[in-house]
């Protein structure tokens, strides 16, 4: 499966325009939502191929929604990548057990993320 659909999940703006700028760059169509209300929103209107994910947000934490999408039939085969600025091994571990495929840090490094999506597709 190659990936061409992301969307982005994450509460600040300037991530959010960053992250877009970098995929659509590469050819690939993004949708964001900035917070799990709207993620849901988003996700209901079209399904996504592969979602980025951050983790401090307010209300719902990226944790928390990771483990909402995985666990909701329609929605748990689309991959996620935890997109954080927590890069403690335990903020990691704990980011794939509610679900994520992989974790990447803030800042995020372009060719890192691409090779992460790579494996994915």
């Amino acid at each position: 499966m190659t990936i061409q659909k992301v969307l982005i999940v994450d509460d600040s703006k300037t991530e959010l325009m960053y992250l877009t700028d970098l995929l659509t760059t590469n050819g690939m169509a993004v949708r964001t939502a900035q917070g799990a209300d709207e993620a849901f929103k988003r996700l209901a209107e079209e399904k996504p191929d592969l979602i980025l994910m951050d983790v401090v947000m307010p209300g719902q934490n990226g944790f928390q929604l990771t483990r909402a999408i995985s666990r909701t039939p329609e929605y748990a085969a689309i991959p996620i990548i935890m997109c954080t600025s927590k890069n403690l091994e335990t903020d990691r571990v704990w980011g794939m057990r509610q679900g994520a495929r992989d974790y990447i840090t803030k800042p995020v490094n372009a060719p890192e993320l691409f090779a992460k999506i790579k494996a994915l597709g």
